[in-house]
Protein backbone atom coordinates (compact mmCIF):
# COMPACT_ATOMS: atom_id res chain seq x y z
CA UNK A 1 0.00 0.00 0.00
CA UNK A 2 1.21 3.56 -0.82
CA UNK A 3 0.26 6.76 1.24
CA UNK A 4 -1.36 9.08 -0.88
CA UNK A 5 0.98 11.46 0.24
CA UNK A 6 3.30 9.59 -1.37
CA UNK A 7 1.72 10.24 -5.07
CA UNK A 8 3.94 12.14 -6.75
CA UNK A 9 4.68 12.62 -10.78
CA UNK A 10 5.57 9.25 -12.59
CA UNK A 11 4.54 6.98 -9.68
CA UNK A 12 2.09 3.53 -10.62
CA UNK A 13 -0.73 2.90 -8.37
CA UNK A 14 -3.87 0.67 -8.72
CA UNK A 15 -7.07 2.08 -7.86
CA UNK A 16 -10.88 0.14 -8.36
CA UNK A 17 -8.93 -2.34 -10.50
CA UNK A 18 -7.42 -0.30 -12.81
CA UNK A 19 -3.60 1.15 -13.40
CA UNK A 20 -2.79 4.80 -13.34
CA UNK A 21 0.19 6.51 -13.71
CA UNK A 22 0.52 10.23 -11.94
CA UNK A 23 0.98 12.81 -14.53
CA UNK A 24 0.32 15.99 -11.76
CA UNK A 25 0.15 16.33 -7.83
CA UNK A 26 -0.80 18.89 -5.55
CA UNK A 27 -1.27 18.91 -2.01
CA UNK A 28 -3.76 21.40 -0.07
CA UNK A 29 -3.43 22.18 3.28
CA UNK A 30 -6.45 24.02 5.05
CA UNK A 31 -6.00 25.97 8.00
CA UNK A 32 -7.90 23.49 9.85
CA UNK A 33 -8.71 19.88 9.49
CA UNK A 34 -7.03 17.02 7.36
CA UNK A 35 -4.71 18.04 3.88
CA UNK A 36 -6.39 16.93 0.73
CA UNK A 37 -4.14 15.59 -2.11
CA UNK A 38 -5.42 16.43 -5.61
CA UNK A 39 -3.61 13.96 -8.40
CA UNK A 40 -4.25 13.74 -12.17
CA UNK A 41 -4.16 10.66 -13.59
CA UNK A 42 -3.72 8.92 -16.40
CA UNK A 43 -5.17 4.62 -17.25
CA UNK A 44 -2.36 3.16 -18.30
CA UNK A 45 -4.38 0.44 -19.87
CA UNK A 46 -7.35 2.97 -21.30
CA UNK A 47 -5.57 6.19 -21.80
CA UNK A 48 -8.42 7.91 -20.08
CA UNK A 49 -7.27 10.75 -17.51
CA UNK A 50 -8.66 10.40 -14.08
CA UNK A 51 -8.84 13.45 -11.54
CA UNK A 52 -9.30 12.67 -8.00
CA UNK A 53 -9.14 13.52 -4.43
CA UNK A 54 -7.61 11.81 -1.82
CA UNK A 55 -7.71 12.66 1.73
CA UNK A 56 -4.32 12.86 4.06
CA UNK A 57 -3.40 9.54 5.04
CA UNK A 58 -5.92 7.52 2.53
CA UNK A 59 -3.74 4.62 1.10
CA UNK A 60 -4.36 2.91 -2.46
CA UNK A 61 -2.70 -0.49 -3.57
CA UNK A 62 0.86 -0.23 -4.74
CA UNK A 63 1.51 -1.82 -8.20
CA UNK A 64 4.29 -4.56 -8.86
CA UNK A 65 6.17 -3.44 -11.93
CA UNK A 66 9.18 -4.87 -13.86
CA UNK A 67 10.91 -2.35 -16.66
CA UNK A 68 13.31 -3.62 -19.11
CA UNK A 69 15.70 -1.65 -21.32
CA UNK A 70 15.20 -2.92 -24.71
CA UNK A 71 16.11 -1.72 -28.36
CA UNK A 72 13.59 -0.76 -31.07
CA UNK A 73 13.68 -2.67 -33.85
CA UNK A 74 10.75 -1.73 -36.42
CA UNK A 75 7.12 -0.98 -36.84
CA UNK A 76 4.55 -3.39 -38.45
CA UNK A 77 0.98 -2.17 -38.95
CA UNK A 78 0.14 -1.44 -35.24
CA UNK A 79 2.76 -3.18 -33.76
CA UNK A 80 6.07 -1.99 -32.71
CA UNK A 81 9.03 -4.92 -32.34
CA UNK A 82 11.85 -4.07 -29.76
CA UNK A 83 14.11 -6.39 -28.54
CA UNK A 84 14.80 -7.11 -24.74
CA UNK A 85 18.66 -6.24 -24.04
CA UNK A 86 19.27 -9.09 -21.35
CA UNK A 87 17.32 -12.07 -22.80
CA UNK A 88 16.98 -10.87 -26.31
CA UNK A 89 13.46 -11.59 -26.70
CA UNK A 90 11.38 -9.78 -28.97
CA UNK A 91 8.28 -8.35 -27.90
CA UNK A 92 5.74 -6.82 -30.33
CA UNK A 93 4.27 -4.11 -28.43
CA UNK A 94 0.49 -2.30 -29.71
CA UNK A 95 0.33 1.16 -30.95
CA UNK A 96 -1.81 1.64 -28.02
CA UNK A 97 0.49 1.38 -25.44
CA UNK A 98 3.77 3.33 -27.32
CA UNK A 99 0.94 6.08 -28.60
CA UNK A 100 2.64 9.49 -28.34
CA UNK A 101 6.42 7.82 -28.18
CA UNK A 102 5.96 6.86 -32.11
CA UNK A 103 6.87 9.94 -33.43
CA UNK A 104 10.25 9.52 -31.47
CA UNK A 105 11.52 6.04 -31.66
CA UNK A 106 14.19 5.30 -34.19
CA UNK A 107 15.79 2.36 -35.44
CA UNK A 108 18.37 0.74 -33.04
CA UNK A 109 17.05 3.64 -29.97
CA UNK A 110 17.04 2.16 -26.63
CA UNK A 111 14.14 2.91 -24.44
CA UNK A 112 12.74 1.64 -21.04
CA UNK A 113 9.23 -0.80 -21.23
CA UNK A 114 6.89 -1.45 -18.21
CA UNK A 115 5.18 -4.23 -17.95
CA UNK A 116 2.77 -5.67 -15.45
CA UNK A 117 1.76 -8.88 -15.14
CA UNK A 118 3.93 -9.47 -18.30
CA UNK A 119 1.54 -6.94 -20.52
CA UNK A 120 3.44 -3.83 -21.66
CA UNK A 121 1.79 -0.92 -20.59
CA UNK A 122 4.11 2.20 -20.74
CA UNK A 123 6.85 3.43 -22.85
CA UNK A 124 9.92 5.53 -21.52
CA UNK A 125 12.19 7.56 -23.84
CA UNK A 126 15.32 9.73 -23.06
CA UNK A 127 14.51 13.22 -22.54
CA UNK A 128 15.67 14.43 -25.95
CA UNK A 129 16.17 12.98 -29.69
CA UNK A 130 18.07 13.83 -32.21
CA UNK A 131 15.67 13.65 -35.97
CA UNK A 132 16.83 14.46 -38.79
CA UNK A 133 14.29 17.03 -40.66
CA UNK A 134 13.00 15.72 -44.03
CA UNK A 135 10.83 18.74 -45.21
CA UNK A 136 10.92 22.29 -43.80
CA UNK A 137 8.73 25.00 -45.34
CA UNK A 138 10.65 28.23 -46.44
CA UNK A 139 11.64 31.04 -45.02
CA UNK A 140 10.39 34.63 -45.75
CA UNK A 141 13.77 36.98 -45.85
CA UNK A 142 12.65 39.96 -43.73
CA UNK A 143 10.37 38.02 -41.47
CA UNK A 144 12.91 38.10 -38.65
CA UNK A 145 11.25 41.23 -36.64
CA UNK A 146 9.77 38.56 -33.81
CA UNK A 147 10.84 34.87 -33.13
CA UNK A 148 9.85 33.63 -36.04
CA UNK A 149 8.75 29.67 -36.17
CA UNK A 150 7.89 27.44 -39.06
CA UNK A 151 6.87 23.84 -38.56
CA UNK A 152 9.07 21.25 -40.32
CA UNK A 153 8.65 17.56 -40.29
CA UNK A 154 11.17 15.08 -39.17
CA UNK A 155 12.21 11.40 -40.70
CA UNK A 156 9.99 9.70 -38.01
CA UNK A 157 6.61 12.12 -39.01
CA UNK A 158 6.73 14.20 -36.21
CA UNK A 159 6.07 17.23 -36.56
CA UNK A 160 7.84 20.10 -34.76
CA UNK A 161 7.68 24.27 -34.04
CA UNK A 162 11.34 25.22 -35.26
CA UNK A 163 13.08 28.72 -35.74
CA UNK A 164 13.18 29.38 -39.43
CA UNK A 165 17.05 29.22 -39.65
CA UNK A 166 16.12 25.22 -39.45
CA UNK A 167 16.49 23.75 -43.13
CA UNK A 168 15.48 20.42 -44.58
CA UNK A 169 18.72 17.70 -44.23
CA UNK A 170 19.81 19.41 -40.41
CA UNK A 171 19.76 17.22 -37.63
CA UNK A 172 17.77 18.99 -34.92
CA UNK A 173 17.17 17.44 -30.76
CA UNK A 174 13.99 17.24 -29.26
CA UNK A 175 12.63 17.40 -26.16
CA UNK A 176 10.38 14.33 -25.94
CA UNK A 177 8.28 15.29 -22.79
CA UNK A 178 7.17 18.48 -24.65
CA UNK A 179 7.68 18.07 -28.47
CA UNK A 180 9.49 21.33 -28.52
CA UNK A 181 13.03 21.79 -30.45
CA UNK A 182 15.54 22.33 -28.10
CA UNK A 183 18.71 22.96 -30.66
CA UNK A 184 20.27 22.08 -33.95
CA UNK A 185 22.90 19.70 -34.08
Amino acid sequence: MIDVNDLRKGVTFELDGSLYKVLEYSHHKPGRGNATIRIKARDLRSGTTLEKTFQSGDRVPDARLDFHNVQYLYRDGDLFYFMDMETFEQPAIPAKVVDEAAGFLKENMEVKITFFNNEPIDIELPTSVDLKVTHAEMAVKGDTATGVTKKVTTETGLEVQTPYFVVEGDTIRVDTRTGAYVTRV
